[in-house]
């Protein structure tokens, strides 16, 4: 079966009572999430909730622990088990659209973990400050040693350790 570059399930979710929001009701959904995708052997990449242009949405990326890849049919699953959590919760106290997706094949990198991940992949990274007159670097993951990351650039190696990035991204 193959796997398309991006999947996305929206589901629109019925306006709820209003009442005051807990600050830390992120935290509850991840701690569920956390729960939940360990049992079908997913991850949570990121969850957002934020007001867009057509109102609030709380956005779930999930990943799988294989580096398969998400199917529409895990964030279906997702999607309908997180949405009676919140159902049950009632820890919304506006309407929103719930939407569950991969992070992408140009997922970004958040961690020197993420390098090591996927090591063998080709990333663009962008540093803080100059290194041989470039900020901009495309290169292979050959290696991660501690904070330490080595790329196969067109240049040849560069070493790089994890504090010089300022933003990283698998490239395709």
């Amino acid at each position: 079966m193959g796997y398309a570059r991006f999947f996305l399930w929206v589901q629109a979710i019925q306006p709820l009572v209003f009442k005051a929001m807990s600050a830390s009701f992120i935290d509850n959904i991840k701690q569920y999430l956390r729960t939940l995708l360990s049992d079908m052997e997913l991850e949570l990449f990121d969850i957002q909730f934020r007001q867009e242009g057509h109102g609030w949405v709380l956005r779930v990326y999930i990943d799988t622990l294989s580096g398969e890849g998400i199917t529409l049919d895990h964030c279906s699953k997702v999607s309908r088990e997180l949405s009676q959590y919140l159902d049950v919760e009632d820890c919304i106290d506006h309407p929103y659209h719930l939407e569950v997706s991969s992070p992408g094949l140009d997922r970004p990198l958040r961690s020197v973990e993420d390098f090591a991940r996927h090591k063998g992949k080709r990333c663009k990274i962008r540093l803080h400050n100059a290194l041989n007159g470039e900020k901009v670097y495309i290169g292979k993951i050959k290696a991660v040693a501690g904070e330490e990351i080595l790329l196969e650039v067109s240049q040849g190696e560069l070493r790089l350790m994890w504090d010089m990035l300022s933003k990283a991204r698998l490239f395709i």
